[in-house]
């Protein structure tokens, strides 16, 4: 061997625990896509809020080890495409509501049951009871980590009058948000159609949907009360509760260390307390702002929400059991959690 070949060799030996090192510390970087208004950490859809006070309290405890890009208003992906991505590792974490992956992933549909969950006290009690660690082992057999927990009661704005009773459906065009929300739709007779919630304001604009649920925060953040008349809002109660968390590919999940692991499943824990909040005062502020707006704000008394309830228990409900046996087992275990 020659000396400039021995002296290269030797160099690249004493080198390589440097570029080792060097690849080592660089950080990872995560995309986090949802289909909400952008903004900023401090002002904007408590949602994109979240995920961009997500991102910084990360990075702050990792001490830049683990960074982000923010893709708001579907900027990244399609909404119904998420899921799917986040699944096969396409993607690294979302806020998405998981209704949307219903049609591959029937299970998920627990999370916007009609008339399952009626309150935010039952909802986010689920997270440390049967239901939620079962929930969680389904989830992450689909290949998703559950990052916070985060649940939205909703509305439905209407283009005429306020959809209060089933029967005020009937003959309607009207958006539920997911197939069993559609089945009660449907049993009320009304004419479903599905979207995403990013394309109901257009949708009502053109005259193409008569009626449309949504959370709280959604009526606000693509300004419904300009497309529509009347509101029936969540305040009184209600039959629409979604579980819409900050989720994450468990490929992307399983491939940090686990001191990166606990901190990004710390962070949005802690961040469930701010989401509980902002989602009872965007239910509030839905009222309000329909209101300046000329519009007729309705709540629903008890009598309303237990016809919704008795409609989903008949169909529903009874649908969702029997599609297989993680369903069943979902289903009675969130059944154990009425009051």
């Amino acid at each position: 061997m020659s000396v400039l070949t021995r002296r290269t060799l030797l160099v690249g030996i004493a080198a390589s625990p440097l570029l080792l090192h060097a690849a080592w510390a660089q950080p990872t970087n995560l995309k986090i896509s949802h289909q909400f208004p952008g903004g900023s950490v401090a002002e904007g859809d408590f949602r994109d809020r979240l995920c961009r006070m997500f991102a910084t309290e990360t990075e702050r405890r990792t001490k830049g080890r683990v960074k982000f890009s923010i893709y708001p208003h579907s900027s990244l992906m399609k909404s119904e495409a998420q899921i799917p991505a986040l699944a096969r590792g396409a993607l690294d974490i979302s806020l998405v509501p998981l209704s949307y992956a219903g049609a591959e992933l029937p299970e998920v549909n627990i999370g916007l049951m009609p008339g399952l969950v009626t309150s935010y006290e039952q909802g986010y009690a689920w997270k440390n009871q049967e239901i939620g660690k079962e929930f969680n082992r389904v989830l992450a057999d689909k290949g998703l980590i559950m990052l916070s927990w985060i649940w939205q009661a909703g509305g439905m704005a209407s283009r005429g009058k306020p959809i209060v009773d089933p029967e005020d459906a009937a003959g309607l065009r009207v958006r539920g948000g997911s197939p069993e929300m559609d089945m009660i739709l449907k049993e009320a007779g009304a004419n479903v159609v599905s979207m995403p919630s990013n394309d109901i304001r257009g949708a009502l604009e053109k005259g193409q949907l008569d009626a449309a649920m949504t959370s709280s925060s959604s009526l606000i953040s693509f300004r419904l009360d300009e497309v529509s008349k009347s509101v029936t809002t969540a305040r009184g109660g209600t039959y629409w509760f979604m579980l819409e968390p900050l989720i994450m590919s468990r490929a992307a999940f399983d491939r940090l260390p686990r001191d990166q692991q606990a901190v990004l499943l710390s962070v949005g824990a802690d961040l469930e307390a701010f989401a509980r909040k902002s989602a009872q005062m965007d239910d509030a502020a839905v009222a309000a702002l329909f209101q300046g707006a000329g519009g007729r704000t309705v709540d629903l008394d008890g009598d309303s929400l237990r016809k919704w309830q008795d409609l989903a228990r008949a169909t529903a409900w009874r649908d969702y059991a029997e599609r297989n046996a993680d369903c069943a087992k979902l289903l009675a275990l969130a059944e154990k959690t009425i009051v």
